[in-house]
């Protein structure tokens, strides 16, 4: 049986972690400890080498979240890192994933949605929610060569996007498409070089770009 995977949780304020921790446990995570600031997740990270690092963006005195996970990053952890914050500016995902995060949830976020987003995060992939993708595309004179990209894609892998914009797991794809997940591996690495990104999620906000016009 697999191990579940381990978690450490920062975030500054009790109530939140206890929350956090509760929800995590009950969807089958392990939590190996909680931080209050910045100093003290470097501390456990290190000590601990947890699987996936869930912070809070705002941590009162000190470093805030961003600037700890670019610590911790600078120091060698390994780690996943998902930032967990009430912000829904497209300015603060765009400097988490600079500081070295691969997953963004918002506080408001469902129960499954939170544990779906770890899970992905954890699977290697990057967890941004949908209704920030669009914020996301910039350089509108980049327009024209997504729509010349997007043409090269067979109908299959048009559908194959949309459903990765949607923020989709390949086995959540395969699902609805009826296809294998190996199917929708491949295709998911045909579109990925069709459009010349580097991953699935700049892929997405090309499709929210396409959807703005």
């Amino acid at each position: 049986m697999t191990p579940p995977a381990r978690l450490l949780i920062v975030d500054d304020h009790p109530l939140a972690r206890e929350g956090l921790r509760s929800i995590l446990t009950t969807a089958g995570f392990e939590i190996v400890a909680e931080a209050h600031d910045g100093l003290q997740a470097l501390e456990l990270a290190k000590a601990l080498t947890p699987d996936l690092i869930l912070m809070d963006i705002r941590l009162g005195v000190g470093m805030d979240g961003l600037e700890t996970a670019s610590a911790l990053r600078a120091q060698g952890v390994t780690a996943k890192i998902m930032m967990l914050t009430l912000h829904d500016d497209p300015e603060y995902v765009r400097a988490a994933l600079a500081a070295g995060a691969t997953g963004y949830v918002l506080k408001d976020a469902g129960l499954q949605e939170l544990s779906d987003a770890v899970a992905q995060v954890l699977k290697g992939q990057v967890a941004i929610p949908v209704s920030l993708l669009s914020s996301l595309a910039t350089r509108p004179s980049s327009q024209p060569r997504d729509m010349a990209a997007m043409e090269r894609l067979t109908d299959r892998e048009r559908e194959v996007l949309d459903l990765i914009a949607e923020g989709m797991t390949n086995k959540a794809i395969a699902r609805t498409l009826q296809i294998s997940p190996s199917t929708v591996k491949a295709h998911v690495e045909r579109v990925i070089s069709k459009l010349g990104v580097a991953d699935r999620t700049q892929a997405a906000v090309m499709v929210a770009r396409r959807r703005d016009l």
